[in-house]
């Protein structure tokens, strides 16, 4: 028997549905709905239009029952931190504040001042980035915030839009597992730390796991949609905990990048990884599925080449990929190196100034920029999996990308031949992939990630990219 899933993957600027058939061994998956995720300014804040966004999932759903498309369960994975007030009567009581808002600036040296930075990462595990939730729900409660003191409980944003399609709250563990608030050892909130940091606790709502069954669609989107009421289900809601889900890996013995504007590199550790050590490194520990940790270090990615085009095309220069990497290979003896993670590199006024800049002044040619980037990542990754694997319980065999990135052949080979090791690159659609298999588990049709993992090696094509000589990357 066929089932049908579908997967709403909403990211920070844009979301899309994905719908997939899984019929035993057999799956396909089609894009189906693409959505803005619009950020609207208000009284000089940012915020999410969450009505907004849930009007284009109801949008989606209309369509498919239009289509005669039926449903056998739909999830729903976000960004993380963010979340939303719910008043006591249900309604939502403001917009969920954006965690590009900068009214985080400054917080956690404030929140440091009651709870010194090493107990907090020491009972979260959580590396100290300013728009954690836990520094958000801190500004929000010295500012007295309206929304907050209505609120009868919060909900992060995978959870709020599976309440507006239900009417059911919940609190999925990967997505809280991002917010800084939640204590390692019963992965439950740590109220004694949000207690003592004025933070009400009251709030928070009880946290499931991956696979848990929301509900099904109220009544009125059912009959609005004509599909019913189809089950949601609680799928992992953090989007890099839904992509990690779908890394094509025979066994453990892994470390993986999730590959995009930023990069996330890590493992999937059976426990939490917190030391002095770690916390040093700047490391984090993220729920993944099946009660594992994803033990992880944020890298900037594609962002530096992303802000260059973006220099060069307002000089009438509109660089495809296609031709990047050909104007990279070309300067592939190119020597000049950055730090990709440079605080400098965050938002600078000109990204090709800036890393000129950092090379050491002087105009270096826009194919020298691109060699540059490429060689300074995939050195940047082999230093982060040099730090994993001092941490890493197994010895790591295989890097595995995935998410867009992975598309990126040439930089895919540096990549293996700067880490000495075997690159498997894709699949692409990973965190769609992901929830859709979370259903799929959901529903009884696969036992463990391991299966899952294993239908999705046979599905989705990727590529091995082993170490070599830079010559034979033309290869490629």
């Amino acid at each position: 028997m066929t089932k049908s899933f579908l997967a709403f993957d909403c990211g920070a600027t844009s979301g899309r549905a994905i719908l997939a058939r899984l019929h035993g061994q057999s799956f396909s998956m089609e894009e189906v709905y693409r959505f803005p995720s619009g950020i609207v300014q208000s009284g000089g804040r940012m915020y999410w239009d969450a009505e907004a966004l849930c009007r284009h999932l109801i949008s989606c759903l209309k369509t498919l029952g239009d289509n005669g498309i039926q449903l056998d369960s739909i999830g729903i994975d976000t960004w993380g931190v963010d979340f939303a007030c719910i008043a006591a009567d249900g309604n939502l009581a403001g917009n969920p504040r954006c965690y590009r808002d900068s009214y985080t600036v400054g917080v956690p040296e404030k929140v440091f001042e009651i709870v010194p930075r090493e107990e907090l990462y020491a009972r979260t595990g959580i590396q100290i980035m300013n728009f954690n939730t836990v520094f958000q729900l801190f500004a929000q409660t010295r500012e007295d915030d309206a929304a907050l003191k209505s609120a009868g409980s919060i909900l992060f944003m995978p959870d709020l839009l599976s309440y507006m399609l239900t009417g059911n709250k919940v609190c999925e563990y990967t997505d809280a597992s991002t917010s800084g608030m939640m204590d390692q050892k019963s992965r439950q909130f740590d109220k004694d730390l949000l207690e003592r940091l004025g933070i009400r606790t009251d709030v928070l709502l009880p946290i499931v796991q991956p696979g848990f069954k929301v509900g099904v669609l109220k009544k009125e989107i059912a009959e609005q949609t004509g599909l019913g009421e189809v089950p949601v289900i609680a799928v992992a809601g953090h989007d890099t905990a839904s992509a990690v889900a779908a890394v094509p890996a025979e066994d453990g013995r892994f470390a993986y990048l999730s590959s995009g504007t930023w990069s996330l590199m890590g493992i999937e550790a059976p426990e939490p990884v917190i030391n002095e050590d770690s916390a040093r490194l700047n490391f984090t520990n993220e729920g993944g599925i099946e009660g594992t940790t994803r033990f992880l270090k944020n890298i900037t990615g594609m962002w530096l080449l992303e802000q260059c085009r973006k220099v060069w095309k307002g000089e009438g220069k509109d660089y495809s990929y296609a031709q990047l990497m050909d104007m990279a290979l070309a300067e592939k003896d190119y020597t000049g190196r950055i730090n990709p993670d440079d605080p400098r590199f965050a938002s600078p006024a000109n990204m090709v100034e800036e890393i000129c800049a950092a090379v050491g002044g002087g105009d270096m040619s826009d194919a020298s920029i691109v060699s540059c980037i490429y060689h300074s990542l995939a050195d940047r990754y082999k230093e982060v999996l040099d730090m994993l694997q001092g941490f890493a319980p197994f010895k790591i065999e295989k890097l595995h990308i995935i998410g867009g990135g992975s598309a990126n052949n040439l930089l895919n080979q540096w990549t293996a031949d700067a880490i000495g090791m075997p690159v498997v690159a894709g699949p692409a659609e990973a965190t769609a992939i992901g929830n859709i298999m979370m259903q799929a588990k959901a529903a009884g049709l696969v036992k463990d990630r391991w299966e899952m993992r294993r239908i999705i090696a046979k599905t989705f094509a990727v590529k091995t990219y082993y170490p070599c000589h830079f010559e034979r990357s033309r290869e490629i």
